[in-house]
């Protein structure tokens, strides 16, 4: 391990810890080893290591230091499926270095911020050994899956045992055309709904015998897609309505189907609320006429940090660092930021260029990583750096 007398040593470090972290295959909900190779490494460096699994979900609870205020790092060791094979310029699991990008599944999202994360605290931790309050690691591995037994769990512990996280950074990829542009101050919220649509099966000689349920349907779905649900406001876009899938028939073509069965998905902001968009999608829906049967799933409500320490500590060392004026925003899909945000925590999404995640030949620029540990390092210092 190497230490900052020599600080190209620890910049290599960074990079050779994000390649172990890609050749592990933690397709979700499967960790494949890498919390226990950041466990080892936060180890070595005095953090205090605790295990928490949930069903079939690896947890990482890591601490160092004592009391508050307490700053965690936050983020996720599973990635989303390779897809084919063949399409990858190198094997996903096998990570390559090729005109100055690291290419394998993970690279961005999120391997090389945790690697990040990691050399940071080695960084900082050689001149603040002794450091005010606690800093943290929050590392699951179910955030690109279902997400029940990871973040949610932890912090449903962590309230149990009344800890409570000050300032938290997810190391998301925020960031847009170049590191550190766009910083996520918060995320929209995310609604499910699965929606059968009811008909009557018959042939389609005699519609008069059967309920075509996607005809009877369409004059509330164009309406439903058509509705503007709110505004939006200062901190968020206006919520969005996608039909993500429709499904109906029996497969062949002289058959008026019984069902049409359908996903949707709504991003919302604070402006709109669980309850309204339930109500006036049902009440539409009942208008119409239709006979439906719906089941709802929230997959998160919108969190917003705004004031505090944590955001202006991070536009100024990236301003120092980078020279930029980085964007706070609230796009995106969502992250585990939305169990951690309603404890009360100050939370913000850093990390690297978000251009090629859960794409063929992912990949980030090897100096992003680089600099990206930097960053990591000089927020800590501002926040839980020694009193002078």
């Amino acid at each position: 391990m190497s230490t900052e007398s020599n600080p190209a040593r620890l910049d290599a470090e960074t990079l050779a810890l994000a390649q172990q972290l890609i050749r592990a295959e933690s397709v979700s909900p499967d960790d494949a080893g890498c919390q226990g190779l950041m466990a080892d490494y936060l180890s070595a460096l005095g953090f205090r290591i605790e295990s928490m699994p949930f069903g079939d979900v690896d947890n990482l609870w890591a601490l160092h230091g004592d009391g508050a205020p307490l700053f965690v790092f936050a983020g996720h060791t599973d990635v989303v499926p390779p897809g084919p094979l063949d399409d990858w310029h190198t094997p996903p699991f096998a990570p390559t270095i090729k005109d100055g990008l690291l290419f394998g599944r993970g690279a961005a999202d999120m391997k090389g911020s945790l690697a990040a994360m990691l050399t940071a605290c080695q960084r900082f931790l050689a001149t603040h050994a002794d450091h005010p309050g606690t800093i943290g690691f929050l590392i699951t591995s179910d955030e690109e899956a279902v997400a029940l037994n990871g973040t949610r769990r932890v912090m449903e512990e962590l309230q149990n045992r009344g800890t409570h996280i000050d300032w938290c950074l997810v190391g998301e990829p925020s960031s847009n055309l170049l590191l550190g542009d766009v910083v996520r101050c918060g995320r929209r919220g995310s609604l499910n709904a699965q929606l059968s649509i009811k008909g009557v099966q018959g042939h389609v000689a005699y519609p008069t015998e059967a309920l075509n349920p996607i005809h009877s349907a369409l004059p509330a779905l164009a309406k439903l897609v058509d509705i503007e649900w709110d505004a939006g406001n200062d901190a968020f876009p206006p919520t969005s309505l996608q039909i993500s899938n429709i499904h109906s028939g029996t497969g062949a073509n002289n058959v008026i189907p019984g069902e049409m069965n359908l996903l949707l998905n709504f991003r919302f902001s604070t402006a709109s609320s669980e309850a309204s968009l339930r109500q006036r999608t049902e009440t539409l829906l009942q208008d119409h006429g239709v006979d439906y049967e719906i089941n709802w799933s929230l997959s998160g409500l919108p969190f917003l940090t705004s004031g505090g320490e944590l955001i202006p500590a991070v536009q100024e060392v990236l301003a120092a660092r980078l020279g930029i004026v980085t964007e706070l925003s609230t796009s995106g899909g969502t992250s585990d930021g939305r169990f951690i945000a309603p404890t009360g925590t100050q939370v913000i999404e850093l990390g690297p260029r978000n251009n090629t995640i859960h794409k063929i030949n992912e990949c980030v620029a090897t100096a992003d990583l680089i600099e990206l540990s930097h960053i990591y390092s000089d927020i800590l210092e501002r926040l839980v750096g020694e009193e002078t």
